[in-house]
C-alpha cells in the first residue's frame, strides 16, 4: 500500500492539478486528505468536486467548517475571513453539505488523521514546536498522526524513552519502536518560503516517508484570485511561499 498525503488545497486548482499529475507517476494506492479544501483561492467548487472523486479518507479543516457555517471566523485574519465569506457564497448547496459531513478526525489502519491537533481538534491549534508535539503525542494511540493546518512541512518523532525531536530532511525511514507526527505542508498555499506545492508519500511496506515539492502555474492562480475580487495579498503571497 502506498499513500499520498495531501492537505490545505485552499481552492488552488492549479496547484491541485499539478500534484495530481505528479501522483499519476507515483502510482499511489490511496489518497489521504487532511482538511482545508477551500479558502483563500478562487476555485472552491472545482477543488471539492475533484476531491470527492479522489478519496473518501478526508477530514475537515477550519476553513471547510467555516464555509459550511460550523465554526466561527472570529480568530481568522481579516483576509482569511473575507475569503471564507466569499467562499460560503460561491459554493453549491451540494458542496456545502459535503463540507458539513466531514469528520474532525479519522483513524485508518495504524494512522490518526486530523487537520489541526489530536488534542482538542475542534480548537484548531497548531503544532509548530517540540513542546506542542510532545503534548499531542499523548492524545492518539497509533504510530503515526498526519496533520495539516500550519502549511509548513515538519516531522516530529517520539522515541522509546518519550523524547521528542524533529526529523531533518525530506525523506526518512520510520522505526517500529518510534511514534510520529508528520505535516506534509500545503498543496495550495505553502508558508515555508518555498512557493511550490507540497505533499507527502507514505509507504508503510518500506516504512518510508518522502516530502515532495511540485511547481505549478502560480500566475494563473493569482490572476483568478484578483479577478474574483479577493484580497490582492492572497495572490501576492503565493509567489513567496509565505
Amino acid at each position: 500500500m502506498k499513500y499520498a498525503i495531501l492537505s490545505d488545497i485552499h481552492s488552488n486548482l492549479e496547484a491541485f492539478q499539478a500534484v495530481l499529475k505528479d501522483l499519476s507517476q507515483e502510482r499511489v494506492d490511496q489518497v489521504i486528505f487532511l482538511g482545508d479544501i477551500v479558502g483563500y483561492c478562487a476555485d472552491p467548487n472545482q477543488c471539492i468536486e475533484i476531491l470527492k472523486g479522489l478519496t473518501t479518507i478526508t477530514v475537515a479543516g477550519n476553513h471547510d467548517w467555516a464555509a459550511a457555517g460550523l465554526t466561527e471566523t472570529s480568530n481568522f485574519t481579516p483576509v482569511a475571513k473575507t475569503a471564507i465569506e466569499w467562499t460560503a457564497r460561491m459554493i453549491t448547496k451540494e458542496h456545502r453539505e459535503f463540507l458539513k459531513k466531514l469528520p474532525l478526525i479519522q483513524n485508518h489502519h495504524n494512522l490518526t488523521l486530523v487537520h489541526a491537533t489530536p488534542y482538542q481538534p475542534y480548537e484548531w491549534g497548531y503544532i509548530f514546536f517540540l513542546q506542542e508535539a510532545s503534548l499531542n503525542f499523548k492524545y492518539y494511540d497509533h504510530q503515526i498522526c498526519f496533520i495539516g493546518h500550519s502549511h509548513k512541512p515538519v516531522a516530529f518523532v517520539e522515541d522509546e524513552e518519550g523524547r521528542t525531536s524533529i526529523i531533518p530532511g525530506t525523506t526518512f525511514a520510520l522505526r517500529d519502536s518510534h511514534r510520529y507526527i508528520i505535516n506534509a505542508g500545503s498543496v495550495g498555499q505553502p508558508r515555508d518560503g518555498n512557493p511550490r506545492a507540497s505533499y507527502g508519500i507514505y509507504n508503510p511496506d518500506d516504512a518510508c516517508f518522502t516530502l515532495k515539492r511540485i511547481s505549478y502555474d502560480i500566475e494563473r492562480t493569482q490572476k483568478k484570485i484578483i479577478e474574483a475580487g479577493l484580497p490582492h495579498f492572497l495572490a501576492s503571497r503565493l509567489a513567496s511561499g509565505r
